[in-house]
């Protein structure tokens, strides 16, 4: 089995070459899609552990190319945040392990902070008091009823995911490639993404 190595996983934050733009552009692109599928297993898992998620859900029902805006930032996120919090973290501890656990922890409490915050700001209950957008009062591991713990822990194992194994492949696998392949792949697959959104909206705005 390969073993991950520390010269595996740094040097990927390079905010000054057009690779590393490249593969974030690339990365909001197929994110998009990909944490659209993503979110099928994670509201069935949460449902039937929660009873959380509406039958009527929209990502039960959207088509496998509609994209998912949200995630596709969040990858562009976690690229620009937690990508270069993790490089700090592997040159300062003393091995791969400590840090994968910072990592972790940190991916985890911005996670929470920012739920949390954004629910103190626009989630706040009314007369009746009731929530306008989300509920997680009655949910266990909940902090103020606003952020959940239990979907942070999710969005840091996911977050993981991404930085430690999802970006490094798709930096190196460019990387192996001759520029003007690796551009031209580029371009398809930017392409592709476009035409996803294209026919997406196009059956959707109909509707409206």
């Amino acid at each position: 089995m390969h073993r991950i190595a520390e010269e595996d996983q740094i040097g990927y934050f390079a905010p000054r070459t057009w690779e590393f733009w490249r593969a974030l552009m690339l990365c909001f692109c197929l994110f998009s899609i990909v944490g659209h599928w993503l979110e099928i297993p994670y509201c069935f898992l949460m449902d039937q552990f929660f009873g959380i998620v509406e039958d009527d859900y929209a990502v039960l029902s959207d088509p496998w190319y509609h994209p998912y805006w949200v995630y596709g930032f969040g990858a562009v996120a976690m690229t620009l945040l937690i990508e270069p919090l993790k490089e700090h973290f592997i040159l300062s501890c003393r091995t791969l392990w400590g840090a994968l656990v910072k990592s972790f922890a940190c991916v985890v409490l911005i996670a929470l902070a920012m739920e949390l915050v954004i629910g103190l700001l626009v989630n706040q209950p009314d007369a009746a008091g009731e929530y306008p957008y989300w509920d997680n009062s009655q949910l266990p591991l909940n902090v103020l009823g606003q952020a959940w713990l239990v979907n942070d822990l999710f969005i840091g194992a996911v977050a993981m995911l991404y930085v430690w194994v999802l970006y490094p492949l798709i930096c190196e696998g460019f990387m192996r490639l001759r520029p003007a392949v690796a551009n031209g792949l580029f371009a398809l697959l930017v392409a592709g993404f476009a035409l996803c959104c294209a026919i997406s909206y196009a059956q959707v705005i109909p509707e409206w």
